[in-house]
């Protein structure tokens, strides 16, 4: 089965460059190509894309386009005021916090596709890899809680709790609470309105 794919429109490389990073962790199965101008777009089987991630005003200028296909156009803004936001779309804010980006691209995630339901199955490879007990520390520790607020809810040590997040860590291959959350909510350990 041939793995979905989505494409950036963005003029600023490095903003593209990271989104596409960011979209590969919430969403591993996809292919992502990113393109610097809405022409290097159409010169390409354009249709072939289930999402694109367009700057406001690349959609603006090819406005007739992207309306066609507003079911699968996200207008990247640097507003959160839903003033500023194009009412036939839907919008993601790129001027916040990582925390707070990868969790709209969540709910954008969840929602829009039946909470994968509607696109193709991930990989099983990370499945079990995870002791009841790492899922537990896992879940508190995206949900916020610092160490010593996880020791005493689970009723274990500090140091335990640090040997198990280091021990997430190591069997995720993750360096960062954001990847960990991405992973906590895809497997369904975490709520994300609990982050």
């Amino acid at each position: 089965m041939e793995r979905p794919k989505f494409a950036i429109i963005d003029p600023n490389t490095l903003a593209a460059m990271g989104l596409r990073q960011i979209l590969q962790n919430v969403v591993p199965i996809i292919e992502i190509d990113t393109f610097g101008s809405f022409a290097e777009l159409v010169s390409t089987h354009y249709d072939n894309y289930v999402h694109y991630f367009v700057s406001m005003h690349l959609v603006l200028e090819n406005r007739a386009f992207f309306l066609e296909r507003r079911h699968k156009t996200i207008v990247l803004t640097t507003s959160m005021s839903p003033n500023s936001q194009l009412s036939d779309f839907h919008s993601i804010c790129v001027n916040v916090p990582e925390k707070q980006l990868i969790r709209s691209l969540l709910i954008l995630q969840q929602h829009a596709h039946g909470n994968g339901r509607n696109m193709p199955p991930m990989s099983n490879a990370q499945e079990n890899v995870l002791s009841d007990r790492e899922i537990e520390v896992l879940s508190l520790i995206v949900q916020g809680f610092i160490n010593k607020e996880i020791a005493n809810q689970l009723n274990i040590s500090i140091t335990t709790v640090i040997t198990h997040r280091k021990n997430i860590m190591d069997k995720l291959g993750v360096k960062s609470v954001s990847a960990l959350t991405i992973y906590a909510v895809m497997h369904g350990y975490v709520d994300i309105n609990k982050i």
